[in-house]
């Protein structure tokens, strides 16, 4: 018997990391927009923004970006990199409230050599990890269940980030 477990919506990430997809930074175009839940954005500064990711590799995962198109520390301004870890701080303090995270994995992959998928603009991905989260899906089929929507998600990490 073989049984499948259906994620249409990974089709839009392979078709744009193949090359197949649109050429635009995501986070430039966000940065543009004011359709804050259907860019799954949670808060904005002037010069930063908090979102969920539109493909997670676990659940309640979170990116923050600056969003002038940056592609490393070296090339923010102050107000930028003061932004982005306040941003971070913010997003900590949202998980432990809705999620109670036993650990988080920060990362940063700055070129594309070192996994950006958006290499010119520097963003930080926050995923939330849990005692007995890792099980036998990935070990055995390559796949990672993910336990809520983005919509269930982004209601309850906005309802804990309190007032805009």
């Amino acid at each position: 018997m073989t049984d499948t477990l259906w994620a249409p919506w990974r089709m839009k990430w392979i078709a744009s990391a193949s090359g197949k997809g649109p050429k635009q930074c995501l986070f430039c175009r966000v940065a543009k927009t004011t359709a804050d839940r259907r860019d799954l954005v949670l808060a904005r500064r002037p010069h930063a923004m908090l979102m969920l990711n539109r493909y997670p590799y676990a659940s309640a995962h979170l990116m923050v970006a600056v969003r002038r198109h940056a592609a490393r520390f070296i090339d923010l301004e102050e107000p930028e990199r003061a932004e982005l870890l306040e941003l971070v701080a913010l997003a900590e303090r949202a998980l432990e409230v809705e999620y109670r995270p036993d650990g988080v994995n920060y990362g940063l992959n700055v070129g594309r050599v070192a996994g950006a998928g958006f290499p010119g603009h520097l963003h930080m991905h926050l995923v939330p990890r849990w005692d007995g989260d890792t099980n036998f899906m990935p070990v055995l089929a390559d796949v990672k269940v993910i336990a809520q929507s983005l919509e269930t998600f982004y209601d309850l990490l906005t309802n804990a980030l309190g007032p805009r």
